[in-house]
């Protein structure tokens, strides 16, 4: 990393080069702020922890960002697009279709293994300008003074010390950034983890994906490559292990008599991984010269498939700010708290109506009460006989929502 004890400076020093992180340093590159991306983990697609096997589901504006971050023509032979999205409940007759065809498109996005776009990452983040990549280092401590922040950060080098004009969280759920400030947040425990596996149906997708929501949490089937698809599976977490620890034969067993027959019988199965599920929200996004974004801010449940995409909006949003901002001025200062306050205005509305949305999706799909049983039962009837609802659902899980930054509409920064 350079000479021990010498202080290295930056415009924008990125804490966490996971989804997030990476995406926001592919879309710094190109406006000649200098940018440190910062990462604790060795960056390879199979141990980097955001790059596990979890499967992407990517709306119609992620792939708009990824395209004009040169990302997506890097995975799109890996990726599946999605044509038809179908919701129902368990032991209940009737189900909500969604057709991207209701709002003139062919598609409402692809789903990608979360592993895949790491690989497209790792082959990225070397050749892009102006970005230093940093890793395998872990930062120890984090000052905020007037003109810039100081990082003291540890790698193969010992210790030594960066200053930034500005710091951007994007370092997960449990965010060192966001400790280090004192800033608060919203948690709450849903008391259930993610099951994840890829598995082989004996039909084709046909890249329908499915949602199936049962009183112990939904479980969701995203149409894959070659056949596959991906199973995102939401149980107590007092059942996760055994999930888990089942042989093969079944936990495939239990996974047909739980999805049904709709792609017939479930015949293959690869590895399996949970993670536990929670929502925290920083109640603070910004602090003098720092954002926090992705999982550092909001970390949701998947129902919906909402987390990344939100991240993403996060990441293509505060490019735009500053890219206006240098295009204004090219000496302007990417920590200026008018910025990063107008970026936090842009943001509010969108954190604010797809975490209400994810949360109370997830709230009202794991009671098992009659009432809201009923209330589900109310709620797919309407959506499958009410047009209007089924667009706005379906314009929700797209990401078109609020005020959509450039590179979300297609168009470059």
């Amino acid at each position: 990393m350079g000479e021990a004890g010498a202080e290295r400076h930056y415009d924008v020093a990125i804490i966490g080069g996971g989804l997030v992180g990476a995406s926001l340093a592919c879309a710094l590159s190109p406006l000649g702020l200098k940018t440190a991306l910062i990462e604790a983990v060795a960056f390879k697609a199979d141990s980097q922890p955001s790059y596990d096997d979890r499967t992407l589901a990517l709306s119609a504006s992620s792939c708009r960002i990824l395209q004009g971050l040169g990302i997506l023509p890097l995975v799109e032979r890996n990726a599946t697009a999605i044509r038809e999205i179908q919701v129902r409940e368990l032991n209940r007759p009737g189900r909500v279709i969604m057709d991207p065809s209701e709002l003139g498109l062919d598609r409402f996005g692809h789903v990608l293994e979360a592993r895949e776009f790491g690989a497209a990452m790792a082959a990225t983040l070397p050749q892009l300008d102006n970005v230093e990549f940093l890793s395998p280092v872990t930062v120890q401590a984090l000052e905020v003074a007037e003109e810039a922040c100081r990082l003291e950060v540890s790698g193969v080098d010992g210790i030594e010390h960066i200053a930034a004009r500005l710091v951007v969280g994007a370092d997960g759920a449990e965010s060192f950034v966001r400790e280090t400030l004192g800033i608060k947040c919203e948690r709450h425990d849903y008391g259930q983890s993610a099951v994840v596996c890829n598995v082989t149906p004996e039909q084709d997708h046909r890249g329908r994906a499915f949602e199936l929501c049962t009183p112990t949490g939904p479980m969701a089937v995203m149409p894959h490559v070659n056949g596959r698809c991906g199973l995102i599976w939401c149980v107590p977490n007092e059942d996760a292990g055994t999930l888990l620890d089942l042989p093969e034969a079944e936990f495939m067993r239990r996974a047909n008599a739980r999805f049904g027959r709709r792609l017939g019988r479930f015949t293959k199965m690869g590895r399996r991984s949970a993670y536990p599920l929670r929502l925290v929200r920083a109640l603070e996004d910004i602090r003098p010269r720092v954002v926090l974004m992705g999982n550092a801010a909001h970390a949701i449940h998947p129902v919906g498939a909402q987390g990344f995409n939100l991240g993403l909006r996060d990441a293509a949003t505060l490019a735009e700010v500053l890219a206006d901002a240098v295009r204004m001025d090219p000496g302007a200062d990417p920590g200026d708290m008018d910025l990063l306050r107008r970026y936090s205005a842009w943001r509010k509305p969108d954190h604010d109506g797809t975490i209400a949305y994810s949360d109370g999706l997830a709230r009202i799909y794991s009671n098992p009460s009659m009432l809201a049983s009923a209330g589900r039962l109310a709620g797919l009837v309407a959506h499958a006989f009410v047009p209007p609802l089924r667009r706005q659902l379906a314009t929700r899980s797209m990401g078109f929502r609020g005020r959509i930054p450039r590179l979300a509409r297609g168009e470059a920064l």
